[in-house]
């Protein structure tokens, strides 16, 4: 979800709150690498709860399950993908597998059954220099359209955003902005890589979604959209109870819905986070958290759920640990585990060039496991 040094939200990251990371401190000694002391986690929490809390932004809902699913199933995704295809496009190599990002994929694939959804932005930022934002999906060539033709059955393209910045993009979207952008990057996915390679399942981009966006969603075809959970606070002007200007973000074409919440798992500074209309109080995340069950929002007609199930996002984690974490979750009918695409590249000042091995591990691990693979939005019977 992000190319900073810490985890966003998103699903994606932040996708990982309580959708997919774990603690940062564990009793085993299982750490997030960027989990922050008890002290000042402790300060910050004392801060939100200062805060008025508030009742859920979902509420008339039905619990639904998909009901023919035999066994247990996993599911995978990249988050913030852009500069893939930035390489191909400049590269040009004869076989899309070639590349090192894509090749690692299509061994887990071949080793593990892994399927993954790529989630995808659809311009380069201006964080990476002029030039670099120059690029855009329609500089990707179709060169390589018959091989993902080929490999639709386990790999796909998903939203995310845009572009990597402003932080918090969706949180107070009108229903315009979320189609443009969704309209956008689906037309070229469907000219470059064509019909059927384009996922329905959406984690946003950070994660809060406005309620007109979550409209948007479910007017362009998503079946499921991604929710945060846990306790809403009321934001009401103090921007220090957030970081990185964040708060800025909330006020910015402000809509009703959005508010704050304690992000589990640790990380730089931005356990105190934004949400918007998708979140899902803690005991709603109960009814979807690693089960088949999604909820059906009447006011919208979306479909909404926590994707993940405790898993671990894998660039927040040491290789070692990574065994140990998805065998925590083992045993759960439906698990995710994620990371982010930026992480894997020697230019990118966080790049962990271990990136390949802990997808390969956290694969095994589930297949070992005897789990299918198969893709989120195959969760939802609509």
């Amino acid at each position: 979800m992000n190319r900073r040094n810490f985890i966003r939200i998103g699903a994606g990251s932040a996708a990982f709150a309580i959708a997919g990371c774990v603690s940062g401190r564990s009793g085993d000694g299982l750490r997030n690498v960027r989990a922050e002391s008890p002290e000042l986690q402790a300060g910050k929490r004392r801060a939100l709860e200062s805060a008025k809390e508030l009742g859920p932004t979902i509420t008339d809902v039905e619990v639904r399950r998909m009901r023919n699913i035999p066994g247990n199933r996993a599911a995978f995704y990249l988050d913030d993908v852009i500069f893939v295809f930035r390489d191909l496009a400049r590269d040009r190599p004869k076989s899309c597998w070639d590349h090192f990002l894509l090749s690692a994929f299509k061994e887990a694939h071949e080793k593990y059954g892994l399927k993954a959804q790529f989630n995808i932005f659809y311009r380069n930022d201006f964080y990476y220099g002029a030039r670099g934002a120059e690029f855009t999906l329609k500089d990707m060539p179709d060169t390589w359209r018959d091989e993902f033709q080929a490999a639709k059955d386990w790999f796909r393209f998903g939203f995310h955003s845009y572009s990597e910045f402003p932080d918090y993009p969706w949180i107070n979207a009108d229903y315009d902005d979320v189609k443009f952008t969704w309209n956008l990057i689906t037309r070229e996915v469907e000219r470059f890589a064509g019909p059927g390679m384009f996922a329905k399942a959406v984690t946003p981009h950070w994660g809060p979604m406005s309620k007109e966006g979550c409209v948007a969603l479910r007017d362009c075809g998503a079946k499921a959209i991604w929710c945060s959970g846990g306790n809403r606070y009321e934001y009401a002007g103090d921007r220090t109870v957030l970081p990185y200007g964040h708060g800025m973000r909330i006020e910015n074409n402000r809509k009703p819905e959005t508010a704050m919440f304690w992000r589990a798992g640790g990380g730089d500074d931005i356990s105190v986070s934004a949400c918007g209309y998708n979140h899902l109080l803690s005991e709603q995340v109960k009814l979807t958290r690693g089960t088949y069950n999604w909820l059906h929002d009447k006011a919208t007609g979306c479909n909404f759920m926590m994707f993940g199930c405790g898993a671990p996002c894998l660039n927040l984690y040491r290789l070692e640990d990574i065994p140990a974490l998805m065998r925590k979750v083992v045993g759960c009918e439906f698990l995710v585990h994620a990371t982010h695409e930026e992480y894997w590249y020697k230019d990118y000042f966080a790049y962990q060039p271990d990136s390949k091995a802990k997808l390969l591990a956290s694969a095994k691990v589930v297949h070992d496991a005897g789990y299918e693979y198969f893709f989120i939005e195959d969760k939802v019977n609509w």
